[in-house]
C-alpha cells in the first residue's frame, strides 16, 4: 500500500471518537417522525415533489383501502411492457424510442427517431485526445468512477458548461446519452489492459447502429454479435432508463439540479448515487449469490436442497450472512415488478441459444421458492416477488458483458431518465419541498 492510502494508528483512533461522537438515538427519528431516506418506515414513498416523466404504481384502492396490485410502470403515462410488447421484432431502436419519449414527452414518428438517432450518431464523437489523455491513464478498478470522473472532465472541453438554457442542457444530456457507451466500454478496455494485461482494444461506434449494438460491436475484440443479443440489451436499457422521481439517483439529480449548477455536475452526482449495491449494484450481488448457490448445491433440480440453502441465506449461514436473497423483494413493488416480468419472458429463448437452460430453470426455482421461504421466514409489512435485479445479471453475463460494466449498463440507460427530471427541474421551477415523487400525468392508452 502506498503512504497516500495508508490508514495510521492515530487515524483509527480519531475514527472511533468520530464513531462514539457522531450517533444519533434511532428513537428520536420516531419522535420526530423524521424520514432516514426516501421512505418512511413501512415503506411508502413521502412526497418530494411532482414529476411527468414516469410513475409506479404498486397498489389500488379497494373499499376505500390501500391493498397491494400487480407493478406497473409508466413512461410519460406509457405503460413500459406495453412499450416493449409493441417494439418490432426486427427493432432495435427501442432504447432510441423510449429516451426520445422520456425527453420530449410523446412516441416519435418514423422522420422524428430517425432524425433523433442521427443527431446521437453526431454526438457520439469523443473530443480530441480524450481517450489518450483522460480514460487511458490512471484508470480506475471501478467504472463507475471512471464514467463520474469522464463526465466532470467533458465540462472543460464544453464552452458553454454552465449555461442552463433549456437548449443548452437538451444538448449536453442528448451528447451524454449519446457517449455513456464509450465512456464506460473505452474505460473497461483500459482497466483491462493496465490492470489485467490484456489486449487492448478501441473500436469505432458504427453510425448505423442502435446504442445496444453499438455497446457490443466496442465491446467485443471481433465486433460481432447475434440479433438476439442485440435485441435483449436494447429491451434491458428501455426497462432500465427511468424509475420515478423518487429513486435515490433521481432524487439526486432533481437536489442537486435545484441549487443552478451545471449538467456535468448533476450528472456525476447521480452516478454516485447509483453506484452503491444498495441502487444499481444490486444485480452484481444477484450474480454472485447465484455463483455461491451453483457451488454449494450438487442437485439443481433437488427443490429440497434449494430449499435449505435459501433459509441458510436468511438465517446469515451462508453466502455473505447478510440475512438477504438477493433480487428478491422491492421497495415499493409487492406483488409483481413488471421489468422484472418483462425480463423473465426474454431470458428463456437466450438461456436455449447459449446453452444455459439448466442454470434458466435453477434461477426459476430460486424465485419460486425464495417467495415461500421469505413469506414464512419473516415479518414483511406487504408481499415479496423478484425484481429487476433477478435476472438482469443473469442476461448479461449471457452476453457476456464483465461484470465491472453491470452497473455502467444501467447508467447508460438511466442517463436518459436523469436527463429528463432534469430538464424538468430546470423548466418547472421545482423546489425540492420534502421520496417517491407524485405523477401528475394521466395514464394514456394507447391508441389502437
Amino acid at each position: 500500500m502506498s503512504v497516500y492510502s495508508e490508514i495510521r494508528p492515530e487515524i483509527r483512533v480519531l475514527a472511533q471518537q468520530c464513531v462514539e461522537n457522531s450517533r444519533i438515538d434511532p428513537e428520536l427519528y420516531t419522535k420526530y417522525d423524521v424520514k432516514r431516506g426516501l421512505r418512511d418506515l413501512n415503506g411508502k414513498g413521502v412526497l418530494t415533489g411532482l414529476t411527468n416523466i414516469s410513475e409506479i404504481v404498486s397498489t389500488k384502492t379497494v373499499e376505500g383501502k390501500s391493498v397491494p396490485c400487480e407493478g406497473k410502470l409508466y413512461y410519460r403515462g406509457y405503460d413500459v411492457e406495453e412499450l416493449v410488447r409493441r417494439q418490432p421484432k426486427d427493432d432495435n431502436f427501442g432504447f432510441e424510442r423510449t429516451a426520445y419519449l422520456l425527453l420530449l414527452g410523446e412516441l416519435p414518428g418514423e422522420e422524428q427517431l430517425k432524425e433523433f438517432c442521427g443527431l446521437l450518431s453526431f454526438y457520439r464523437t469523443l473530443p480530441t485526445s480524450f481517450v489518450r489523455d483522460i480514460i487511458m491513464k490512471a484508470p480506475s478498478g471501478d467504472m463507475m468512477n471512471t464514467l463520474a470522473r469522464s463526465v466532470l472532465t467533458l465540462y472543460s472541453y464544453d464552452e458553454d458548461a454552465e449555461d442552463i438554457s433549456v437548449p443548452n442542457v437538451l444538448r449536453q444530456c442528448m451528447q451524454l446519452v449519446a457517449l455513456f457507451p464509450l465512456l464506460s466500454v473505452y474505460g473497461y478496455q483500459a482497466y483491462r489492459h493496465y490492470h489485467d494485461g490484456q489486449s487492448l482494444f478501441i473500436h469505432q461506434p458504427d453510425p448505423k447502429l442502435s446504442t445496444a449494438e453499438n455497446i457490443l460491436r466496442i465491446l467485443r475484440p471481433d465486433c460481432q454479435y447475434t440479433q438476439l443479443e442485440a435485441k435483449v440489451l436494447d429491451i434491458a436499457l428501455i426497462l432500465h432508463a427511468d424509475h420515478g422521481g423518487g429513486n435515490n439517483s433521481t432524487f439526486t439529480t432533481h437536489v442537486v439540479t435545484s441549487s443552478g449548477t451545471d449538467t456535468y455536475s448533476a450528472i456525476a452526482a447521480a452516478l454516485g448515487s447509483l453506484k452503491g449495491p444498495k441502487h444499481g449494484g444490486a444485480n452484481i450481488k444477484v450474480v454472485r449469490m447465484f455463483e455461491d448457490i451453483k457451488s454449494h448445491i450438487k442437485d439443481w433440480s433437488d427443490e429440497e436442497e434449494i430449499s435449505a440453502y435459501l433459509y441458510k441465506l436468511l438465517h446469515k449461514e451462508a453466502f455473505d450472512r447478510s440475512g438477504l436473497i438477493y433480487g428478491m423483494g422491492h421497495a415499493v413493488y409487492s406483488v409483481s415488478d413488471p421489468r422484472a416480468k418483462t425480463m423473465a419472458s426474454f431470458v428463456e429463448g437466450l438461456s436455449q441459444e447459449k446453452g444455459r437452460t439448466a442454470e434458466y430453470q435453477l434461477y426459476q426455482r430460486v424465485e419460486r421458492l425464495a417467495v415461500e421461504a421469505i413469506t414464512k421466514d419473516r415479518k414483511i409489512y406487504k408481499g415479496v416477488s423478484a425484481n429487476v435485479d433477478f435476472y438482469s445479471g443473469f442476461i448479461y453475463s449471457m452476453l457476456d458483458l464483465p461484470m465491472e460494466l453491470y452497473t455502467p449498463i444501467f447508467a447508460i440507460s438511466r442517463i436518459a431518465g436523469w436527463s429528463a427530471h432534469r430538464i424538468e427541474e430546470l423548466t418547472g421551477g421545482g423546489k425540492i419541498i420534502r421520496p417517491s415523487y407524485k405523477s401528475v400525468q394521466e395514464h394514456r392508452a394507447f391508441e389502437e
